[in-house]
């Protein structure tokens, strides 16, 4: 495919079009071409409002022309996880529940992208009510990997990062509680980081307490990443967690020497399975850039166990289950896919003990972890136990032949660290032993999100000196002669007008 303006990095757009080089306008033509000419093979963009786009973003190049201020995204093309309210466009959270909702409002993170200047193309696609590291649902189908779309691009997020990786658009959001942003960074090869709980303010949590579930950034690089961070952190109303925050914290990160950094490394925490190719390649990685620190051993989890990590995550994640589909299940149990009711239905059946036995331990799992940084700058772990799988098995079923007992504790490398609190994100570190891509979980202290970044993005120049880590880049040309439509599964023929590239749906 010939280069396209869609394909520069969100932070060079921001400059090129903040110099009049080149157009907002031009801009979303080339973002607009992109998906129409690649999404029909991974199906990472659902509905789209491209009239609306255009007004933008011919509004956009006006206050340019004026000289009026603007914002740190001004112009620049954005794609939003379907699990958002976005007024005027569908908002389906990829469930036929909601085959019809249009909201009338932006939620708050959705309204402060579009403040700080983002464009609202489209929505990405999402599993159903998000419950799930496999992106397909009722209502549009699989997301396909961009490196093979006959493999799963990961979830929940999986819309945004299939859409980043095949250069769609500059900016995509995404969300996670078990580790819905980092997993499909690391199956696209693309930077997905979960932020300390409350930074991005998210309204749509029905447990305004819990730091289960947080909202943050994707990107192909990590300055990407941390534009769209610092476009959207900062206290709010709707966000008890929320906290203050300096958007030039992010936009202005220093530089990293990572000659004197202090690193730990684990490969399960103690804790999670892991098929023994990724095992492999993970060692092979820590081999290859163990030299580029001050120290790199492993963390002893026998000396400092974690405890019974899977039970509380079970717990807690059930428990915010209940709290948003209490009043769908008791309508109507089968309205709801078996992702999202198995796990109504654990947390139905919970007792107040178990509850309270969940969060002490999440309190203790936390405290364990804290003090691992007396002796650590940053910890190391894979990003996902297994290679991307086919997208028509729901989930990871086993393990090295060891069955798992549900549909999500394949996940457990990620919602170890969501339990711990820490601000984490899933670089691209190179290939796996599948030729797919590699992505490294790299683990910050306590609230440290821009020292995560600013170690993120040291690893990131580091990596990209070398062919065997640097960020893997997906064939397009490949994808597109090798590829079917990906909206086989839809169970429900789509509302009309819904698919990317077909004329708008109801805007306001």
């Amino acid at each position: 495919m010939t280069a396209e303006l869609a394909e520069l990095t969100a932070p060079v757009l921001r400059s090129l079009i903040r110099s009049r080089e080149i157009s907002p306008v031009e801009l979303l033509q080339s973002c607009i071409r992109r998906i129409e000419a690649v999404n029909p093979y991974v199906n990472a963009v659902t509905a789209t409002c491209y009239e609306r786009a255009e007004a933008e973003a011919r509004a956009a190049e006006r206050a340019l022309a004026r000289g009026e201020p603007v914002g740190i995204l001004h112009g620049l093309p954005m794609g939003v996880k379907d699990l958002e309210e976005t007024a005027g466009l569908l908002t389906t959270y990829g469930s036929p529940l909601y085959r019809g909702n249009v909201p009338a409002r932006d939620n708050v993170l959705v309204g402060r992208l579009r403040a700080a200047g983002a464009i609202l193309v489209g929505k990405t696609n999402v599993p159903e009510f998000g419950a799930g590291a496999n992106t397909r649902n009722p209502v549009w189908g699989a997301t396909g990997n961009p490196f093979d779309a006959r493999l799963n691009a990961g979830g929940s997020s999986g819309g945004s990062a299939a859409a980043l990786a095949c250069d769609m658009l500059p900016v995509c959001t995404g969300s996670d509680t078990g580790g819905s942003l980092r997993i499909p960074a690391a199956k696209c090869g693309v930077v997905g980081m979960r932020p300390s709980p409350g930074l991005v303010p998210s309204e749509r949590r029905l447990l305004g307490w819990s730091p289960l579930s947080v909202v943050g950034p994707m990107g192909r690089t990590v300055a990407e990443t941390a534009l769209q961070l610092a476009a959207t952190a900062g206290l709010c109303d709707a966000e008890p967690l929320s906290q203050d925050a300096n958007p030039h914290d992010f936009l202005d990160l220093r530089g990293t020497d990572l000659g004197a950094l202090r690193v730990g490394f684990t490969e399960d925490f103690g804790a999670c399975e892991v098929d023994e190719e990724i095992r492999a390649t993970f060692r092979e990685r820590i081999a290859r850039i163990s030299g580029f620190f001050a120290a790199c051993e492993p963390v002893d989890f026998a000396r400092e166990p974690l405890g019974d990590v899977h039970r509380c995550f079970d717990v807690m994640r059930a428990q915010a289950f209940v709290a948003a589909m209490r009043g769908a299940y008791e309508r109507d149990p089968g309205s709801i896919g078996p992702n999202a009711r198995a796990n109504y239905e654990i947390g139905a059946a919970l007792s107040l003990a178990d509850t309270a036995w969940a969060h002490a331990e999440q309190t203790r799992i936390f405290r364990a972890f804290q003090r691992l940084y007396s002796r650590f700058d940053v910890i190391l772990a894979p990003t996902t136990p297994v290679s991307p799988f086919p997208w028509t098995r729901p989930h990871a079923e086993a393990i090295n032949g060891r069955p798992l007992p549900n549909y999500y504790r394949w996940l457990d490398l990620t919602y170890v660290v969501t339990l711990a609190t820490n601000p984490a994100l899933s670089l691209p570190c190179g290939r796996d032993r599948q030729g797919l891509p590699f992505g490294l979980q790299v683990i910050a202290p306590f609230r440290r999100d821009r020292r995560l970044l600013e170690i993120g993005a040291a690893l990131e120049a580091a990596f990209d000196a070398h062919a065997a880590l640097r960020r893997p880049r997906p064939d397009l040309d490949a994808l597109r002669a090798g590829t079917a439509s990906l909206r086989s599964i839809v169970t429900h023929p789509p509302l009309a007008a819904e698919t990317a590239g077909s004329a708008p749906i109801s805007v306001v």
